[in-house]
């Protein structure tokens, strides 16, 4: 059976090259097919299987040998024991960088699976900066995972196809892979809304032959009139995807009927000359539909699309969609990047392949100002994935921004240097305000002094894109960093006074250096000014210095939140109490639960004896017990405590700590989350920092640590939720 599968693909790539060297894929299919023997996928089937698959769909795009071995050792350094070193002596430097830049980093330990999510994708765009194949490999393993997700758990196969819809089919987009992005679409949406996804399957279904008989009557009309003026065109009905569909009845509120662009028609011919023949051609045959036509030939969008679109009406009244474009279009169309990316024995194709990649120098040149996960997602889904409105320069030069941009954006794209010197812009020849929304063929003329004068820092709540937003930022560290690295370092200082941690981690080199380097930080003092400043990247980092503090205040105390359990070596057995709380060696105690960490069932928990206040239960991992158990006199005091097998229902006081970027309805969304989990809140406390962050701390009723990890799990799927963590004490990401 295995032979079969590479005789297949040996057959696939045979069709566009006819004399090269395969050697080398039969020699990265046989080191697969043995890494990956005894391992199976959801579906029971030789996991092997899968990245076969993957180079296939390699094939059939036409790519070079070395994108086809990638395919197909795409997954042995991520799941069997071969290392990149290994992939380097087999196969080169080349498909190394092409299996790395595709590898997950779970073997990197992260604060949470979001940020491992966020930090592999970033990863992978750095790698296709070097290498666009590295992207067109991801795609491809991306789709066949889609394509076999019927074994995954439910919550599984929504999150998969959440993260499909949100970057990868945008990224196929954006590469101008058409055929990939629809399918990655339709297959999410089947799992995302699997009732509406069948809804549109059976009414197209439905009226398939209507729509089939009417397409036919317009390509009739369009073939006799072609051959009368001797225009040699390939003329064919055009079916539109489900998702599109789906998204434009959501989008306008429309039912599937009221949809009039669901007919359309594709005219294929030889030469740009022959699609304005066409375009005049179908015009006089059928009425135009005003503000319908679109010349994407003569401004192609910035994923190489090239075509003519318009809208008109039908022999019997009924609106449809034409498309024209010569066939080296139509090959760009479906496959975008790899109608023009083609390695030769290790020479790229295109000439102009820099220009085209353009967006993607523009994302690695904002990363450099800006290293936080959360920043890199949105630089991603505002400027790399949205909409896209083109505008002029005063030269007639065309400059592509994200839907809502305004002159501010269009400035700091132009150049920094420009946007620092901006005190108006002109849309059209006339003065407009800075917010106004710049809209398609708009002509931009930026009004600049002769100084730079800096912007303002309300800007910053005007500009659409990440570009714009990081330049203006940075501005203002380099303007008052010494005021920034002041302010910053008293606020590193206050919270480590706070948590009872000493100052001196912060000047332990060997120490503070691997998270400063791991978070983008050249120094302490980058890290004070970024403090300063007030960036989301910088309190990431101060919460997980204080995590690691914590951890090694432990270590240095030989102690760990385990050893501080068993203080006291008492035989007595012990009842439990009403609070469902065991006291070793002591029946019918006073307890009370500490509000210093608020421990609840499920928590490790020790036992404090105070001065007439009967026991103390705190959390073991209290900082309070901690710097308790470092002392002498106070380590006497600590008992030995557990929970009850059968701890009486009850409910816990807890204080959860939201950090969020603040946008409308985040209370409400917070509330309702917690609501859902039937956890009463007794208290909430919400205040805006700066850049826009709000920090919301909610005092809940819970039963055991088990409906806490529920809650916190739901809070941080919340869209603009940073980090969720349990009272001051407890410190995570």
């Amino acid at each position: 059976m295995k032979g079969n599968e590479l005789s297949t693909l040996i057959e696939l790539i045979r069709k566009y090259n006819k004399t090269g060297d395969l050697s080398m894929v039969e020699k990265a299919y046989n080191f697969a097919v043995e890494k990956h023997d005894g391992q199976t996928r959801k579906s029971g089937e030789p996991f092997v299987n899968h990245p076969i698959q993957v180079a296939s769909i390699i094939a059939e795009m036409e790519f070079d040998v070395e994108s086809i071995v990638a395919a197909l050792l795409h997954d042995v350094v991520e799941d069997t024991d071969s290392t990149r070193e290994d992939i380097v002596r087999e196969f080169g430097e080349t498909v190394a960088l092409l299996v790395d830049g595709v590898t997950k980093l779970d073997k990197i330990p992260y604060s949470s699976k979001e940020e491992q999510q966020i930090e592999t994708l970033r990863k992978m765009f750095f790698a296709m900066a070097e290498d666009v194949r590295v992207i067109v490999i991801k795609l491809a393993d991306r789709l066949h995972n889609m394509r076999t997700m019927k074994y995954m758990p439910e919550e599984r196969q929504r999150a998969i196809s959440r993260e499909t819809l949100e970057v990868y089919a945008p990224l196929a987009h954006r590469l101008g892979m058409s055929k990939i992005k629809m399918e990655l679409e339709d297959l999410s949406l089947r799992y995302i809304d699997p009732i509406g996804y069948y809804e549109i399957v059976d009414n197209i279904a439905q009226k398939r032959e209507e729509r089939e008989k009417y397409i036919g009557e317009i390509i009739e009309i369009l073939q006799k009139k072609l051959d009368e003026l001797h225009i040699k065109a390939h003329v064919v009905g055009r079916a539109k995807h489900f998702y599109s569909i789906y998204r434009k009845m959501f989008m306008q509120n429309k039912t599937i009927d009221e949809l009039y662009d669901l007919f359309a028609v594709r005219v294929i011919v030889d030469t740009v000359s022959d699609c304005y023949a066409v375009l005049g051609m179908v015009h006089e045959l059928f009425k135009p539909m005003p503000g319908r036509f679109k010349d994407y030939i003569a401004m192609p969008k910035p994923n190489m699309y090239q075509s003519l679109h318009s809208t008109l009406i039908g022999p019997n009244g009924t609106p449809f969609e034409i498309q024209i474009r010569t066939w080296e279009m139509h090959q760009i169309a479906e496959n975008g990047i790899a109608a023009h990316w083609k390695y030769k024995e290790g020479k790229s194709g295109s000439s102009d392949m820099d220009d085209k990649l353009e967006w993607i120098k523009n994302l690695l040149e904002i990363q450099k100002d800006s290293t936080s996960p959360e920043d890199f997602m949105h630089t991603l889904k505002i400027d790399m994935f949205s909409d896209e409105v083109f505008v002029f320069t005063p030269k007639g030069d065309v400059v592509s921004l994200p839907a809502g941009s305004t002159p501010i954006d269009f400035a700091y794209r132009i150049h920094s240097a420009v946007g620092n010197r901006m005190t108006g812009a002109k849309v059209n020849g006339k003065i407009v305000p800075l917010s106004h929304e710049l809209k398609n063929g708009d002509f931009i003329d930026v009004i600049t002094s002769s100084v730079p004068h800096g912007p303002k820092i309300d800007w910053l709540k005007i500009c659409k894109t990440s570009q714009a937003r990081n330049k203006i930022n940075q501005w203002f560290k380099k303007v008052n960093r010494e005021e920034n690295i002041e302010k910053g370092k008293e606020t590193i200082e206050k919270e480590l006074s706070k948590n009872s941690i000493p100052v001196k981690y912060i000047n332990d080199e060997s120490f503070i250096s691997p998270l400063l380097k791991k978070y983008g930080f050249n120094g302490i003092m980058d890290l004070y000014a970024a403090v300063g400043y007030g960036s989301t990247n910088a309190n990431r980092f101060v919460t997980r210095f204080l995590t690691e503090c914590k951890n090694k205040q432990l270590q240095e105390m030989e102690l760990t939140p385990a050893e501080l359990n068993v203080p006291l070596k008492v035989k007595t057995t012990a009842k439990p109490n009403t609070s469902g709380v065991v006291v070793e060696g002591i029946d019918n105690c006073m307890v009370r639960f500490s509000h210093c960490c608020n421990p609840v069932p499920g928590d490790k928990i020790v036992g404090y004896v105070t001065r007439g206040r009967g026991v103390a239960v705190h959390r073991a991992d209290c900082l309070n017990m901690i710097h308790a158990a470092a002392s002498e006199q106070e380590r006497n005091r600590l008992i030995s405590v557990h929970w009850a097998g059968d701890t009486p229902p009850s409910s816990f006081q807890s204080m959860i700590t939201i950090t969020a970027s603040d946008r409308v309805n985040l209370l409400v969304d917070i509330l309702t989350v917690i609501n859902d989990a039937k956890a009463p809140v007794t208290n909430v406390n919400a205040r805006t920092g700066r850049n826009d962050l709000a920090i919301i701390e909610i005092t809940t009723e819970i039963s055991n640590t088990s409906q806490l990890d529920t809650i916190k799990r739901k809070l941080k799927a919340l869209s603009g939720v940073i980090s969720v963590s349990r009272s001051r004490q407890e410190i995570n990401i």
